[in-house]
């Protein structure tokens, strides 16, 4: 096990973010639970909480998959960050575009 695995960044708990997208602006609250490297949790919307899959954590970089199910089709957004502190900024890409926006740690 390499040591920035060991080491990880601690992104446990719930964060909250706002994204602007177009014309909208969507508030996204992210519930993680760290184990190792593996990276587990929730993001949750207006449309509900969503599961993460494939969630990694490496050093302070973090990285997962968000697939949702909507009236237009099925969507797959693809999110990865850098921890620091209690922040993530973070770059979402979906659908061919890339959001950029930054999480706060809920304290």
């Amino acid at each position: 096990m390499s040591v920035a695995v060991m080491f990880g960044a601690d992104v446990n708990g719930k964060w909250t973010a706002t994204q602007t997208m177009g014309e909208r602006t969507i508030e996204t609250t992210m519930t993680f639970k760290a184990d190792g490297a593996t990276l587990t949790g929730t993001v949750s919307s207006r449309r509900g909480d969503t599961e993460i899959t494939d969630g990694k954590i490496d050093g302070d970089n973090i990285s997962f998959t968000v697939k949702r199910q909507t009236q237009k089709g099925d969507f797959t957004s693809n999110y990865k960050g850098k921890v620091m502190g209690d922040e993530i900024k973070f770059t979402m890409s979906i659908m061919d575009r890339e959001v950029e926006f930054t999480a706060k740690r809920v304290k």
